[in-house]
Order: structure tokens, then C-alpha cells, then sequence
């Protein structure tokens, strides 16, 4: 008897010891993937650690938990065949319809999703959706709906991917899930810039970084700034392009993720492509094909030959065009992309239309229950008033609905008319870049063969050629300026801040005696101006900065704009040899600053003396938020 109680005490202390091995387990989980995106590899610290202690429990659904983490810290790394592996291994421990069995389909659609497997992608994905349903799981819902939008999207068919990516971002909005709506709102944005406006796809890209960056999510980060900078790729905003991809790619490669990094740096490619910048664009390219052969990502490898294709036609080089073309469609063919968009259509219709038969058929049980329940309340006398009073609040509703559905129309009309300006804008800027842009490089490139072609004898004659092509040249880097002003409808101190960067690097380039020095407060980042403000406020600085370095023989020039009470104070100053006040008036160039100021609303004012030095100071109302 004394034995038998010994066992059953020894026996119950193993079982409790067990217990608190496989609750530490399921915490090392939790932990790992509540920082992966931020911290890989201290989640795969956890991780590791977990699986020590999931391989001596009885456990395999904590076991199958722990595999198929592992497995997505994986695939976060561009490893998408060996994470498909580990997450099929995760599979068979992983008992039917359990919440990890969900998440491991969700690990395979996604790794097949990247490997270009359309059909299986959405199948594994369906399956995850249907288990995250069936336990109500709304957070998990949100991820799975999102990342069937993906594959539609992936497959061109936008409309069906904006519709997943709008359920996906009511979802996570319900939950107040940052994350989730960070994501559903980039892929979103995605659809939006293929089909829509780019301003509407920028105002969501920029939502997702700022979203992104309070999370601290390096992964989330790199990926909307590559959005935001195609944007302004798309908008022919070239110096903000490649700030932003290659500050994108800088990010992917220190987490090592290979395909994230192949994206960034054929964006750059194309970038110097467009600006005949051929040894840069093939460097790129070239790094940006190693990556994505590595990660094995289809569509990345696609977007590099296709990007291989240009830049061998472009250097005339067509026998390597040809090949690349080749390349091209035999791995699109391999995907078997046409069988897949129906494939992909025929389950998704089977398994809306058996979601809905579910749906009706409760909403069947429920009219029953509402049928038998005002049966009952109709033999009660105080039913008639309660009916009343029923019809009154409808009828206030109905009046209020029809109050918010006239807003509605006028907010739309408004919206529309804005929509049909901008495009009118952005039509004006590409005939500008196509037609005058085009023209000026012909100017310049017909007067520097003149001056090749001949030998000029007369120094007035090549005088005079030579202050033509530099007059053309400025007229195009003022046409581009111009264009970037017109293609945007607001513009912020971040935009102005990389312009403004560029034209003093090119400034520090032309007078290397000369030191520059700009900054610009981190709470001024969001201020917003009209492009007219901002243009104004640009060739303020540019011609504020053009006169020092002309007139005064400054050795230092300063450009500091900072926040003061409800103003914001921009002074540009310089050590220089300053000039009269009274003959300020004289100046063309101070003239033409003041009228810009002016018409922003704004004050400028100049403090010279002969020997001491400029300082021009410009006070702008407020325009934070």
C-alpha cells in the first residue's frame, strides 16, 4: 500500500512537472512571435530554445507549434522551399482543425504564393480560413483574408484583391490591430496604384510607414518605403526614388532578406535605366538577379529579367534582349498562369457559395426563433404601441440615411471633380517631360555636336554655343522641378527636405571651399503646403543660397528651419561680404523672392551690412498637422 501511494505522489509530481515544462514552451512561443518582425534573430533565440523543451513532451500539437514558427522565421528570410518543408513536417503532428494546423496552411500558402503556385497557395489558404472561422478567430481572419488578396492580386485580378484587402482592414480595424491594418492597407495601396489614383496610393503607403515605424518593424518599414518610393518613381520623382529604395534595400540586406533586397535594387536599376545611366542600371541588376535566384522568389526573378530585357535593348546589345525575353516566358509558362486564374476562381466560388449556404441556413433557424417570439409577443397588449414607436424610429433613421446619403453623393461629386483636376495636372506634366523635356535634350545634344563636329576658331561663337546649352540644361532642372510641384497636390517638409538636400550637395559639388550646413526640425516633417507654397518656399532657398555663393564669397552658408511658438521660422545665412541695405530693392533676384513670400502669405526680411554677412529670415504661419 505504502508503495502504491509513493507511485501515485511520483506520478502526479512528473505530471505537474510536465505541465510547467510545456506552459514555459508555449510562452517561448508566444514571445518569439510577438517580436519576429522587429527582432528575428532573438525570436529564433526563443525558438530554439522552445524546441528543446517541445522534443520531451508528449505534446505534438506543441511540437507541430514550435516546427512551424521555426518555419515562418524561415520563410521571413526568402527560404521559402526549406520553410514549405519544416511546415509540412509541422503538418502531420498537428491533430484536424486544431489553431496550429491553421497556422501552418497559412505558412504554406504563403511560401507557395511566393514560389509562384497560384492554385496550391489559395487552396492551403482556404483551409486556414475555414479553421480561423469555425473558432471565431478575427485577428488570424484578417491575416488569411489579406493574404488571399495577395494572390489575387498577384494573378492582375485587382478588383477581387481589393475587395479581400478592404475585409481584411475592417477586420483588424474591429480589433484596433495595428499590424493588421498596416498591412491591409499596403496591399491595398498596391491594387489602388495600379488602377487608381497614385496620390490615393501614396496617402496609404505613407499611413502604413508611419504605422510601420511606431511597431519598430524593419520588415514592414523596408517594405513601405519601396512603395512609397515607386510612387514617386511613377510620378517621375526620380531623386525621391532612389532615396527611398536604396534606403529600403539598406534595411533588407541588414536583415538578410534576400528578396526584399532584390526588389529594392531593380527598382534602382530601372531608375538609372530611364536616366541612361547604363553601367549603374546593369550593376543593380545584376546584384538584384543573385538575391532573387537565392531566394527563389518567381515574381522578383520575372521583374529582373524583365528589367535585363531593357537594358539590352537599350545599349543595343539585341541578341542578349532576346534571350533574356526567352527566360522571361519560359518560367512564366512554367507557372501555368492562365489554368491557375481559373483554377483560382473555381475555389474561391465553391467556398463563398458553401460559406453562404451556412449563412443562410442559420439565418433560416434564427427567423424561426424571431417568428415563434413574435407570436408570442403579439398576444400581449402593449405589442400595438411597441409597433408605434418601432414605425417613428424608422422613419427618423429613413430621414437621417437620406441627410447622410445627399452628403454622401456631394462628397463623392467633390471628390470626382478633384480626381479629373489631378489628372489634367499630371497629363500638363508628362506632356511637359515628353515634349519640352525632350526638345531641350535635343537643343543641347545638336549644340554640343556643333561644337564637336567644327572646328570653332571664334571664341564669341563657342562663347555663345556653350551659354546655350547651359541655358537648356537649367531650363530642364527647372522643368523638373516644376513637374514634381504639379504632380503633387500637398506637399511636405519631407519632400522639401530631400530636394533641398540635392540642390545643396550639388551646390557643396560647385564650390568645395564653401561649407554647407541645412537642418530642419523633426516636428516641422509633417507640415503640409500647396504645391504652389512649396515651389515658392524651394526657389526662395535655391536663390537665397545661389546668392551667397555668387556675390558674397561666403565661406559658410547655413539653411535652418525650426518651429517657434505658432510660426515656422526658415533663415538662410551666410559669413560673406554682405551688401547695402538700401540698394536691396535693386536686386531682380531679392525682388523676386519677396513676391514669392507674398503670395504665400508669409513675411521676409533681410539683415546685411557691408562686411557682416546675410541673413534672410522667413516667417510661415503654421502648418503643422
Amino acid at each position: 500500500m505504502r508503495g502504491f501511494l509513493i507511485l501515485l505522489l511520483f506520478s502526479f509530481l512528473s505530471a505537474t512537472a510536465q505541465q510547467n515544462t510545456d506552459a514555459e514552451c508555449r510562452k517561448l512561443n508566444d514571445r518569439a512571435m510577438d517580436i519576429y518582425n522587429a527582432s528575428p534573430d532573438e525570436a529564433a533565440k526563443l525558438l530554439n530554445k522552445a524546441e528543446l523543451l517541445a522534443n520531451d513532451s508528449d505534446d505534438n500539437n506543441l511540437k507541430a507549434l514550435t516546427q512551424n514558427n521555426l518555419a515562418i522565421l524561415v520563410r521571413m528570410k526568402g527560404q521559402f522551399l526549406e520553410s514549405k518543408k519544416m511546415s509540412l513536417k509541422a503538418l502531420k503532428l498537428a491533430s484536424k482543425g486544431a489553431k496550429v494546423t491553421a497556422s501552418i496552411y497559412n505558412n504554406i500558402g504563403a511560401c507557395d504564393r511566393s514560389l509562384g503556385k497560384y492554385k496550391e497557395s489559395i487552396i492551403s489558404y482556404l483551409k486556414a480560413l475555414k479553421i480561423y472561422e469555425s473558432q471565431k478567430q478575427v485577428r488570424d481572419q484578417a491575416i488569411v483574408t489579406n493574404n488571399i488578396g495577395m494572390v489575387f492580386s498577384s494573378m492582375e485580378q485587382l478588383d477581387k484583391a481589393k475587395t479581400y484587402h478592404r475585409k481584411a482592414l475592417q477586420l483588424s480595424t474591429s480589433l484596433n490591430d495595428k499590424k493588421g491594418i498596416s498591412e491591409a492597407v499596403n496591399n491595398l495601396a498596391i491594387a489602388l496604384a495600379t488602377q487608381d489614383s497614385l496620390d490615393q496610393a501614396m496617402n496609404y503607403f505613407r499611413k502604413s510607414l508611419l504605422i510601420e515605424e511606431s511597431l519598430k518593424d524593419q520588415k514592414g518599414i523596408s517594405e513601405s518605403l519601396n512603395n512609397v518610393g515607386t510612387i514617386h518613381y511613377y510620378k517621375a520623382d526620380i531623386d525621391s526614388a532612389l532615396y527611398y529604395f536604396e534606403k529600403s534595400a539598406t534595411i533588407d540586406l541588414k536583415m538578410n532578406n534576400l528578396s526584399g533586397a532584390a526588389d529594392g535594387y531593380n527598382n534602382i536599376a530601372l531608375v538609372y535605366l530611364e536616366n541612361k545611366k547604363y553601367d549603374k542600371a546593369k550593376e543593380f541588376i545584376d546584384r538584384g538577379y543573385l538575391y532573387a535566384n537565392k531566394a527563389k522568389t518567381v515574381s522578383t526573378i520575372l521583374n529582373l529579367l524583365d528589367t535585363y530585357k531593357n537594358y539590352y535593348e537599350a545599349t543595343g546589345n539585341l541578341a542578349e534582349a532576346n534571350k533574356k525575353i526567352k527566360q522571361f516566358y519560359t518560367l512564366k509558362d512554367s507557372i501555368q498562369k492562365v489554368s491557375n486564374v481559373k483554377d483560382l476562381n473555381e475555389l474561391e466560388t465553391k467556398y463563398q457559395t458553401a460559406k453562404k449556404e451556412k449563412i443562410i441556413l442559420e439565418k433560416e433557424t434564427e427567423n424561426k426563433r424571431k417568428t415563434a417570439w413574435l407570436v408570442f409577443v403579439s398576444l400581449l397588449s402593449i405589442f400595438i404601441a411597441s409597433l408605434g414607436f418601432l414605425i417613428y424610429k424608422q422613419q427618423k433613421l429613413r430621414n437621417k440615411q437620406q441627410a447622410q446619403e445627399f452628403q454622401l453623393k456631394s462628397a463623392i461629386s467633390k471628390i470626382e471633380t478633384q480626381n479629373k483636376l489631378q489628372e489634367q495636372r499630371l497629363q500638363i506634366s508628362r506632356d511637359l517631360h515628353d515634349n519640352i523635356g525632350s526638345q531641350l535634350t535635343f537643343i543641347i545634344s545638336s549644340v554640343d555636336n556643333i561644337k564637336y563636329a567644327f572646328e570653332i576658331q571664334n571664341s564669341k561663337l563657342d562663347n555663345k554655343l556653350s551659354s546655350i546649352s547651359n541655358f537648356a540644361k537649367s531650363t530642364i532642372i527647372e522643368l523638373r522641378d516644376t513637374i514634381w510641384a504639379m504632380n503633387n497636390s500637398e506637399i511636405t517638409f519631407e519632400d522639401l527636405q530631400v530636394r533641398i538636400h540635392n540642390f545643396v550637395e550639388k551646390a557643396k559639388e560647385a564650390k568645395q571651399d564653401i561649407e554647407f550646413k541645412f537642418t530642419i526640425e523633426d516636428e516641422l516633417m509633417g507640415a503640409k503646403f500647396t504645391s504652389i507654397e512649396g515651389m515658392n518656399i524651394y526657389r526662395t532657398i535655391q536663390e537665397a543660397v545661389n546668392n551667397s555663393i555668387k556675390y558674397a564669397e561666403a565661406k559658410h552658408i547655413s539653411i535652418d528651419i525650426k518651429h517657434q511658438k505658432k510660426d515656422i521660422i526658415m533663415v538662410i545665412s551666410d559669413d560673406g561680404k554682405g551688401f547695402d541695405d538700401n540698394q536691396i530693392e535693386l536686386g531682380n533676384g531679392i525682388n523676386n523672392m519677396k513676391k514669392r513670400i507674398a503670395d504665400c502669405n508669409a513675411t521676409i526680411k533681410f539683415k546685411t551690412k557691408p562686411d557682416e554677412g546675410t541673413e534672410i529670415t522667413i516667417k510661415f504661419p503654421d502648418k503643422i498637422g
